[in-house]
């Protein structure tokens, strides 16, 4: 692996092009017209999992019968009093403002037959309130962003582009920082992937918007590219973070073996109507919750686990063959040629579903403003922990949270801009020491049993025995892996082994702290 030995100075430097890091410089891009943004993702532009994300963004937008207070309350019930209130106030107050903004951008949300948006509802919510474009939102939101970013020319995008690691004062003065003290960050250190040569790039801001981690888990909704790299390079530069023990099992997967990752049986479908069954037919979540299949993604994924634990069964069912169809399929097109490719047709037959890993609501702590405990460093979407989600988000709350926290970067940056300064000496990526003879063949099985710890250990039911078992074998995991890393040539597997075995370890860490059931933690040693 060479060191380009040349800086690279940026005026704002993103990772990750997901709907926070390219609405963060698109905005910065439009305002600063003389400054350079640069924008690094790992794979190609589109690729995030904004793209993957079907169900839609929720905003309060028919007065009439929704409000503010009820968006509010219901992303406090959700997350289990854990939320922040003052930014779940924030974030609701402000969502209006950003769906017009993306509608102005040419974000294109179904409409019904009078010419208003035709909103859903999710789990969690008391109204419909979910704006949405069929059941491909994301990648419609993605196609929009992309448009308006390329279109600017003080925008750099370099696709594979891999960040390794961020630039604090443990690189510029050798010393080693501490997560407590006064801390700041001046760029990256970024793998090309295509030169196969690492870059230092300089930056006045640095940006994360990496997004989350869930392939950390054998079952997950998340892109292969999902590595909790933000999390990893952000914790490695002694960032605060918090309530990682939160995942978000989405109950709904598409139950395909075989196939990875697992395809997304939308929210939305429940919204509408659709029932769940269990292996012999039989409804369930009565049992469960007053609110039945409406209930929040938490308590419908551990009651879909109860009944497969049971009876032993691979999986569950979703019902839609009463509702009206010809509205299903114009409403999810996407799911239904999906499950057709499988011979499952939706009129007639049940589709078979499990839990995935889908979301993490800790992450990297960030302020109001989307400022991380490092200077110069933000941080929006779903690697940061803002308080929004609490201990389980809200259905739909995801992507507002994105915008507006991108947003929330745009304006405090905008305050600085003009008097930051682009810092000075700093090394750049020192390479001495490798090898070249790495068996590729270790990375791959390391990938797996992580896979397999978090999956068995760390899933939707632990335990202390089961953390227990998780963090010594995620130890061993770790020194193994640092040896590699030390000595081995670098290869985007084996960086992101690197995030995938640290965000592991922190989930379970955190896991262990934890005192009581809450949200998207649930041990079998405080039953509720």
């Amino acid at each position: 692996m060479l060191s380009d030995k040349k800086i690279i100075s940026t005026d704002f430097l993103v990772i990750g092009s997901g709907i926070s890091g390219l609405t963060f410089a698109l905005k910065t891009a439009t305002e600063f017209k003389e400054a350079k943004i640069t924008i690094v993702t790992k794979d190609e532009q589109s690729e995030s999992n904004t793209k993957y994300a079907q169900g839609g963004i929720a905003t309060v937008y028919n007065r009439t019968l929704d409000s503010f207070e009820q968006h509010i309350n219901d992303t406090l019930v959700a997350g289990d009093g854990l939320c922040d209130e003052d930014v779940v106030k924030m974030v609701v107050g402000d969502a209006p403002k950003r769906l017009q903004e993306l509608i102005n951008w040419g974000t294109k949300f179904d409409e019904n037959e009078n010419g208003d948006f035709d909103l859903g509802r999710e789990g969690g919510h008391s109204q419909n309130r979910i704006l949405h474009h069929t059941d491909i939102t994301g990648a419609e939101i993605e196609r929009t962003l992309l448009a308006q970013v390329n279109a600017l020319p003080n925008i750099d995008f370099l696709t594979h582009h891999y960040a390794i690691d961020l630039i604090t004062e443990h690189q510029t003065k050798k010393k080693k920082t501490i997560r407590s003290g006064k801390i700041s960050c001046f760029g990256a250190y970024v793998l090309d992937i295509k030169e196969a040569k690492v870059k230092t790039f300089v930056s006045k801001f640095t940006v994360l918007a990496s997004g989350g981690n869930g392939q950390v888990y054998e079952t997950t909704t998340n892109p292969v590219v999902a590595t909790g790299d933000g999390i990893g390079i952000a914790y490695r530069a002694k960032a605060e973070i918090s309530e990682m023990e939160f995942i978000q099992f989405h109950p709904t997967a598409l139950f395909n073996p075989g196939e990875y990752p697992a395809f997304l049986i939308s929210e939305a479908v429940r919204g509408f109507g659709a029932k769940l069954r269990d292996y012999s037919g039989d409804f369930f979540m009565h049992k469960y919750d007053k609110r039945e299949e409406l209930a929040s993604r938490d308590i419908v994924a551990r009651a879909i686990d109860n009944e497969l634990k049971k009876s032993g069964s691979p999986h569950v069912y979703l019902d839609c063959t009463h509702l009206d169809m010809a509205k299903f399929k114009e409403h999810f097109p996407n799911i239904t040629e999906k499950c057709a490719s499988l011979n499952i047709d939706v009129t007639k037959d049940y589709i078979p579903v499990v839990p995935a890993s889908h979301y993490i609501c800790g992450g990297v702590n960030v302020n109001k403003n989307a400022k991380t405990s490092i200077k110069k460093l933000y941080a929006c979407g779903e690697v940061t922990r803002t308080g929004l989600h609490g201990g389980n988000r809200l259905a739909s709350n995801s992507l507002l949270e994105g915008l507006v926290y991108a947003h929330k970067a745009f304006l405090n940056v905008s305050k600085k801009y003009a008097k930051a300064k682009m810092p000075k000496e700093i090394p750049v990526w020192n390479d001495s020491g490798v090898i070249k003879n790495m068996e590729k063949i270790l990375i791959t099985h390391d990938r797996n049993e992580v896979k397999t710890i978090m999956t068995n250990y760390v899933g939707i039911v632990r335990s202390n025995e089961r953390l227990e078992r998780a963090e010594k074998r995620l130890w061993v995991l770790y020194e193994d892996n640092k040896r590699l890393y030390d000595h081995s040539e670098l290869s985007v597997d084996l960086c992101e082994l690197r995030n995938l075995i640290t965000t592991a370890y922190l989930i379970t860490q955190f896991s262990k702290k934890r005192t009581k059931n809450c949200g998207g933690f649930y041990s079998l040693d405080f039953p509720k």
